[in-house]
């Protein structure tokens, strides 16, 4: 990536903070206009598939629009041997701003229909259907992320990412966070799309489970992460070399 650090985690920082207003914005709007929950989720999720597109659209090209530190950390593992792949100081600048977004996408978005700011959530999540929700959830995630890098097609991330999301929606039972970030962020709005404090740490942990899942598939479908060409040298009055390892 070429942009300096500090754009890139803007960017994150700040659709992070988009993607959360438009997950708890739109399930605010719906639960005003409907009391069916089939209802609710539906216009949650059309809304979560819409939005989630245009982001990784708009701030892909700044960031990669990791928006989650699940991904940016399978980044870093999967690019380590890689010169110019994700960092252990990008990691480190990333995931703080990806939650410090997520929780004032939360306040923003109640904020904006007239809720109560940073009340914490009284949803619980506690149970383990949903944390093995969300470990299937995170696993296809990262197996859709990294296998469009591994196939050429990357540039169908903002649909195919969007997509993935918007069904597991339905077919989870968590409703697929699949994001330590945005489950943080949530935690912060006592309404539709919010989940208990007690509920966060357990969520992250199957998002992990989830995240070292996924690249596992990744490295059983398509092999192992290649690695990298070594660089070449130019050396005045010869042809340029390749560095011997």
């Amino acid at each position: 990536m070429n942009a300096a650090l500090g754009r890139r985690v803007a960017a994150e920082a700040i659709g992070t903070g988009l993607l959360v207003a438009v997950v708890v914005g739109s399930g605010i709007q719906a639960t005003d206009l409907s009391h069916d929950v089939g209802v609710q989720l539906l216009a949650n999720s059309l809304a979560t598939v819409f939005g989630l597109s245009v982001l990784i659209t708009v701030f892909g090209p700044v960031s990669g629009a990791h928006f989650n530190p699940a991904v940016t950390l399978a980044a870093w593992f999967t690019e380590r041997h890689n010169p110019d792949g994700i960092t252990p100081r990008d990691v480190a600048a990333y995931v703080p701003a990806q939650i410090a977004g997520a929780i004032g996408g939360a306040v923003l978005a109640d904020a904006m229909f007239g809720e109560p700011l940073a009340k914490f959530s009284t949803q619980d999540r506690s149970a383990g259907h949903l944390w093995l929700g969300e470990a299937v959830a995170t696993s296809g995630l990262i197996l859709l992320v990294f296998g469009l890098g591994r196939i050429g097609r990357a540039a169908l991330a903002p649909a195919a990412v969007a997509s993935y999301i918007g069904a597991a929606y339905w077919f989870t039972s968590s409703t697929s966070f699949a994001n330590p970030a945005v489950t943080i962020g949530r935690a912060f709005t006592d309404t539709f799309a919010g989940i208990a404090p007690a509920s966060v740490a357990p969520f992250i942990a199957a998002q992990l489970i989830g995240a070292v899942l996924g690249l596992g598939i990744v490295a059983a479908v398509y092999g192992r992460y290649p690695t990298p060409a070594p660089r070449e040298i130019s050396i005045p009055g010869s042809e340029p070399e390749p560095v011997s390892s």
